[in-house]
């Protein structure tokens, strides 16, 4: 029987070396690209699985991926039971079972701007996030995420998380050098005593007085990352205060009170004046007045189906940070969690952003025929690689996106569309951090400029 080892008290968010050396990023076409690597995905034994059989398991809770594609990973040696290969997935769970599974890991690209580092002393970290990365792994993103890139290109590690920004949203990001440094922080952000300013581009003329919004908000799923308004949500505020108006679309200044997911981008939604290129809040999906006063003709279900149909019909499923296979509309929900804010739980089985709990049928087979043999395993992979030249990130210049096949990998069996940078911007900008005894900022983004246009 495995018995998990205590859990180490850690610093700081911790990667080291072996981490970073797991794949290399590139950047093409003003996109930072990772590429396609093996992971190891691990999990102990669950008290509801206790006494269930293996496939019983994999079927109910980890339906993104079929059962065939199971059957091939066990077949090809990726699935162990307690350092064991499974060799049958009708072997019963006991308690304290430590399940591993070897995928072939795929991450969407980001926008290649690099991190600006705003302020390092011995405290603090302070950095300019560029919009569409995450802050720390979460979901499907690993190698394309602040504390990667920060860990990796510039020696910056253990790193304490004291706020967390959109993965869409740019600007002003803090991190602590030390946990007394993060507690102190962390301290003011409780009581309220850390100010908060951004600045975003929203549609149509912003009334020029000072707009207040303190409409409650809900989560309606942490897969796709949605809110609405909702008298059920937490209660929150935010004010609002418009700078420029050129004609087709205003510079507001936003000063949230409360810290709520995309609390400004669903109150400025609510307001009727949806930033401009949201690529949740500005969407079709909502109705013909765009969810403008709460008026939103759907269920939950029907309106996330919507939107994700609306990026399908696109082919830009990667900007909501989610792809084909992690998208199960009938079950997705709050409590399965995956926001694009990095408030995800990464299912440990597939490597999928959450466990996905549909109503399809756990046997389907829609995998290609090599996959369902699965006769290849880890050790005797062969390399059918693309070579092309491309910009590698340390400046050199060779095959850096060759990418290495995997007959066992769905992903690898589809060609995507790259978003294109310009997707990647979200016009929703951090610029200014203030708590008792500190300040930062970061300067205006161009979008922001008066005499800015589309």
């Amino acid at each position: 029987r495995h018995v998990p080892p205590p859990r180490r008290l850690r610093s700081g968010v911790g990667f080291g070396a072996e981490h970073f050396a797991e794949t290399r990023c590139y950047v093409e076409g003003g996109l930072r690209k990772v590429r396609p690597y093996y992971f190891e995905f691990r999990t102990y034994c669950k008290g509801r699985w206790v006494g269930r059989s293996l496939a019983h398991v994999l079927g109910a809770e980890f339906r993104a991926r079929p059962l065939a594609a199971f059957r091939a990973a066990a077949r090809a040696g990726r699935l162990r039971l307690n350092e064991e290969p499974v060799r049958d997935l009708d072997t019963v769970l006991k308690n304290n079972d430590l399940l591993r599974n070897t995928v072939h890991r795929h991450e969407p690209p980001v926008t290649a701007e690099p991190i600006q580092i705003l302020v390092e002393n011995d405290e603090v970290v302070v950095v300019d996030k560029p919009s569409s990365l995450p802050v720390h792994p979460c979901g499907r993103f690993r190698h394309n995420t602040v504390i990667f890139i920060l860990g990796k290109e510039h020696n910056l590690k253990e790193l304490h998380t004291i706020h967390r920004l959109d993965r869409m949203t740019s600007g002003v990001l803090m991190f602590a050098k030390t946990a007394e440094v993060s507690k102190r922080i962390d301290e003011q952000v409780r009581q309220r005593q850390l100010e908060k300013e951004y600045v975003c581009r929203v549609v149509g003329e912003f009334p020029e007085n000072e707009v207040v919004c303190e409409e409650p908000i809900l989560v309606v799923s942490y897969k796709v990352g949605v809110c609405r308004v909702d008298p059920k949500g937490k209660p929150c505020k935010t004010v609002f205060q418009r700078l420029s108006y050129n004609g087709k679309t205003s510079v507001v200044r936003c000063f949230p009170y409360t810290g709520r997911t995309h609390q400004i981008r669903v109150h400025l939604q609510y307001l009727g004046y949806p930033i401009v290129n949201d690529p949740v809040y500005n969407m079709k999906a909502w109705g013909p007045e765009r969810g403008k006063g709460g008026k939103i003709d759907k269920t939950n279900d029907e309106l996330l189906e919507a939107l994700v149909e609306e990026h399908r019909s696109k082919q830009s499923l990667d900007v909501l940070g989610i792809s084909e296979e992690d998208w199960e509309p009938s079950t997705d929900n709050s409590e399965c969690g995956n926001s694009s804010d990095c408030r995800e739980s990464v299912d440990p089985v597939n490597g999928n952003s959450c466990p996905a709990e549909d109503t399809k049928d756990p046997e389907r087979s829609e995998i290609p025929t090599d996959v369902q043999s699965g006769d290849t395993n880890l050790g005797t992979l062969e390399s059918n690689k693309k070579s092309s030249s491309r910009e590698g990130l340390d400046g050199s210049v060779g095959e850096e996106g060759a990418e290495e096949k995997d007959p066992l990998c769905l992903e690898c069996q589809i060609t995507r569309r790259d978003p294109s940078p310009r997707e990647l911007v979200m016009y929703l900008h951090a610029l200014r951090y203030k708590g008792a005894d500190f300040e930062y900022c970061s300067k205006m983004p161009p979008w922001a400029m008066e005499d800015w246009q589309e």
